[in-house]
């Protein structure tokens, strides 16, 4: 590293009272305008509230026009409506960082067991909850108090980077038309750099960074044996029974180290490095309690790999469900005429969708007996993503958030998956992750909250980190 470069690390990681002060001037304002937006109820899954989602999403642009962006655009979908917001900086040369978030939220009734109304905001003691609190409007919304923070503790009159924002309305309800949007704007979404501020920490006294998300492809299989039901005693054992058959398929799905057995699988697998390995090992990792929440009684998967490397850095093949024949009470003694099975493949960088649907659909292809006709259908796929630990852009993240928190920053990945891949994928730009919630917020459960300290040091960490990606990308690229 050079002197200069090592210097700018010296002075991002020093404390800033001003941030502090100026944060902690404007709280309550804050707060009132996040309980103003979390009273919307956008829910995107439900038809009934497509004009509360629309009023979201005004709501959103008239709040960032008042922030001080000089460009906000609400855009139509065929479904709900995003935000897009864009405002340069004095310097041309400076990077470009696109904020993604979203502002629809999961259905929510009292009756589902919150213990008030989810959508009238209430804090208690240090937690703001509400349906949206954690996922996703508090960690947008962060954003805006960040870059007025970031303003107005260094003088500036713009951003230090050309800071834009893209805010969706249907991660809710499966981002559907996302990726036609990013494609649609792919000119004016255009970055160097995209934050997701849509995921979380490890805990409140573990700051952590993700480094990447798995992709998922998924598919559904159907085996046809006879034209109807067929008694078992009359014909049974001498014609194929597809139930019998899609047994066998899931059978053959792993071997005895629970390796996916698709020839071509693990074709192209970024494998996690050593240096990887040893940060992950360095989670304070319960695997008793992280089987509590799992509700589960014990481990399982590829031989060689721990738990966590398992959920974060490998692929996966999951049955999602399976069936076929009579399901009712007491007997019923036919060969069955159909039987199914759902799969999910969980996919990690370097892996190409587009190869796992082909290798899925010659697998299957040498498996099904005569007699048998089949039909498998996929669903559209989300890519991978993964950003390099030594990427400026991840680092400037680090630096930030342990600046805010005063704490070493880990390193995680998501073993979900979701449509910052889309943008990874269209714009060409890596992907970083920077969320404040914690497992205890209870997304798209009764009660969602977010913890209020939390949150603030989430506008601390980008009133940070503006001017540090600025510098460390002049300096270090």
């Amino acid at each position: 590293m050079s002197a200069r470069a090592d210097k700018l690390m010296t002075m991002s990681q020093a404390p800033d009272s001003a941030v502090r002060t100026y944060i902690e001037q404007h709280r309550a304002a804050f707060l009132d305008d996040l309980a103003e937006w979390l009273r919307i109820p956008s829910v995107s899954a439900q038809p009934d509230h497509a004009a509360d989602v629309r009023r979201s999403a005004d709501w959103l642009a008239a709040k960032l026009r008042e922030t001080g962006f000089p460009t906000v655009e609400v855009w139509a979908t065929p479904g709900a409506p995003a935000v897009f917001a864009e405002w340069p900086a004095d310097d041309p040369a400076a990077p470009t960082v696109l904020v993604y978030g979203h502002h629809d939220v999961q259905p929510a009734a009292r009756e589902d067991g919150w213990d008030s109304d989810p959508f009238e905001p209430v804090v208690r003691g240090n937690r703001l909850h509400a349906r949206g609190a954690a996922d996703d409007k508090g960690q947008v919304f962060f954003h805006t108090l960040g870059v007025r923070a970031h303003l107005a503790t260094t003088g500036r009159t713009a951003p230090a980077v050309h800071l834009k924002m893209l805010v969706e309305g249907e991660e809710e309800s499966g981002s559907v038309h996302f990726r036609s949007l990013v494609e649609e704007h792919a000119d004016r979404l255009a970055a160097d750099a995209v934050i997701v501020s849509d995921t979380g920490m490890w805990a409140g006294d573990t700051p952590t960074v993700c480094t990447g998300m798995r992709g998922l492809a998924e598919c559904e299989i159907q085996f046809h044996g006879p034209d109807q039901d067929i008694h078992s005693g009359s014909f049974g054992g001498a014609v194929p029974n597809p139930a019998t058959a899609v047994a066998r398929l899931v059978a053959a799905l792993h071997d005895e180290h629970a390796r996916v057995t698709i020839p071509g699988f693990y074709d192209g697998v970024t494998e996690p490095t050593d240096r990887e390995r040893a940060l992950l090992a360095e989670l304070p990792f319960d695997e008793e309690q992280w089987l509590r929440t799992a509700k589960s009684y014990a481990t399982h998967g590829e031989a060689g790999h721990t738990t966590l490397e398992r959920v974060w850095t490998r692929p996966t093949a999951e049955v999602n469900g399976i069936g076929g024949g009579y399901q009712g009470p007491g007997s019923k003694t036919i060969v069955p005429a159909s039987a199914m099975v759902k799969l999910s493949f969980r996919l990690v960088a370097g892996q190409d969708p587009d190869h796992i649907e082909k290798i899925v659909r010659d697998w299957t292809a040498t498996r099904v007996p005569a007699g048998i006709r089949y039909a498998i259908t996929f669903a559209a796929a989300t890519r991978p993503c993964l950003t390099p630990l030594d990427h400026p852009a991840l680092q400037s993240v680090v630096r930030a958030m342990s600046r805010a928190f005063d704490k070493r920053v880990r390193y995680t990945r998501e073993g979900g998956s979701g449509p910052a891949a889309d943008l990874q994928d269209v714009l060409g730009a890596p992907v970083l992750f920077l969320g404040i919630s914690v497992p205890s917020d209870g997304w798209h459960a009764p009660n969602e909250k977010v913890e209020i300290d939390l949150l603030l040091k989430g506008v601390e960490t980008t009133a940070y980190l503006w001017g540090d990606l600025a510098e460390s990308w002049r300096h270090e690229s």
